[in-house]
C-alpha cells in the first residue's frame, strides 16, 4: 500500500511539474504578445540625449570600452563618456544599444573585440542633464576574461556596435562576450543611475574560474586568441525605480525573484538555444 501511495504522489508531482511548465510557456507567450503590440513613444535614439520614458518604449543607452583612469577628470571626478573633456575619441571603443523598458533583456555584441586591448574597462552611459553612467567595471586584460556580470535594463533588444563620431572615431569589430547584469535606476521617467550587480561565482561555467567574486575565463583559452572557449560578453539588463506616468518598473525584481527560484538556469538554456538557432 505504501509503494502505491508513493507512486501516486509521484505520478501527482509529475503532473503539477507539466502543468506548471505549460503556464510557464503560456506566460512567456503572452507576454511576447504583449510587448509586440506595445507602442515605442520614445524618439530619442541618441545615448547622450535626455529621455523622459514610459514602459515599453524603447530606450538607448551606450557602453564605452577604455582604461580605468580614461574615464576621469584631473581633479578625480568620474565624467560622462559625453563629456568631451575626457577626449575619448582617440582611446575608447562604443556600442550602443536599443532596449524595452521593464523588459529582462540579453544582450550580445556580435563580434570578436578584445576588451583588453581597448584598455579593459566599461562604462555604460546614458542622457546629458544628469549624465548617468556606471562605475568602471573590470572587462578584461591579458590574464583573465571576466565570464559573468548582471546590468538592469530592458528588453526588445536592437544591438547595434556602431562609431559615434562624436565621441569614438573606431568601429567595434572585436569583442570578447560574457555575462554582465547592470540596473538602470529611473525617476519618473528619467535615468537616474546606472549600476552593475554582481551574483558571485555560482553559475560559472566548466571553462571558467572564480577570480575575486566573478567568473573569469584565462584570455588565451577564448577565441579570439586562438583558444576554444566562447568569451562572448552577455549582459542582461533590468529596470527599477518608475516611468513618466510613476508606474513602478519591475524587472529586476523579476530577475532577482527568476535567480532565487532557479529560473535562471531555464533562461539560460532559452538563451542559447535561441543563439543557436540564430547564429
Amino acid at each position: 500500500m505504501k509503494k502505491a501511495k508513493i507512486s501516486k504522489g509521484k505520478k501527482r508531482m509529475a503532473k503539477i511539474r507539466e502543468e506548471t511548465q505549460g503556464l510557464f510557456v503560456v506566460t512567456v507567450l503572452l507576454a511576447t504578445i504583449s510587448a509586440a503590440k506595445a507602442i515605442d513613444t520614445n524618439p530619442v535614439h541618441d545615448p547622450c540625449s535626455d529621455a523622459e520614458v514610459q514602459k515599453w518604449d524603447g530606450f538607448t543607452f551606450g557602453l564605452a570600452f577604455s582604461s580605468k583612469d580614461s574615464f576621469y577628470a584631473s581633479d578625480g571626478v568620474q565624467l560622462s563618456p559625453c563629456d568631451t573633456r575626457l577626449q575619448l575619441a582617440n582611446k575608447a571603443q562604443l556600442a550602443v544599444f536599443r532596449a524595452r523598458v521593464d523588459e529582462i533583456s540579453l544582450l550580445t555584441i556580435n563580434s570578436t573585440f578584445d576588451p583588453a586591448k581597448s584598455g579593459g574597462y566599461m562604462v555604460a552611459f546614458a542622457g546629458r542633464k544628469y549624465a548617468a553612467r556606471s562605475p568602471p567595471v573590470f572587462v578584461a586584460d591579458t590574464s583573465n576574461t571576466i565570464t559573468t556580470f548582471t546590468l538592469v535594463s530592458a528588453y526588445s533588444l536592437s544591438v547595434s556596435p556602431f562609431s559615434l563620431s562624436c565621441l569614438f572615431r573606431e568601429h567595434i569589430d572585436q569583442i570578447h562576450f560574457f555575462w554582465l547584469f547592470e540596473v538602470l535606476e529611473f525617476q519618473k521617467g528619467t535615468l537616474q543611475n546606472l549600476y552593475w550587480k554582481k551574483f558571485g561565482c555560482d553559475s560559472c561555467s566548466r571553462e571558467s574560474h572564480c577570480s575575486n567574486g566573478e567568473c573569469a575565463v584565462e584570455t588565451s583559452k577564448c577565441k579570439g586568441n586562438g583558444g576554444s572557449v566562447d568569451c562572448t560578453m552577455r549582459i542582461q539588463l533590468t529596470f527599477s525605480g518608475t516611468d513618466k506616468s510613476n508606474d513602478v518598473l519591475n524587472s529586476w525584481y523579476e530577475m532577482k525573484n527568476m535567480r532565487r527560484f532557479s529560473f535562471y538556469g531555464l533562461f539560460a538554456n532559452l538563451r542559447d538555444s535561441i543563439t543557436n538557432t540564430l547564429f
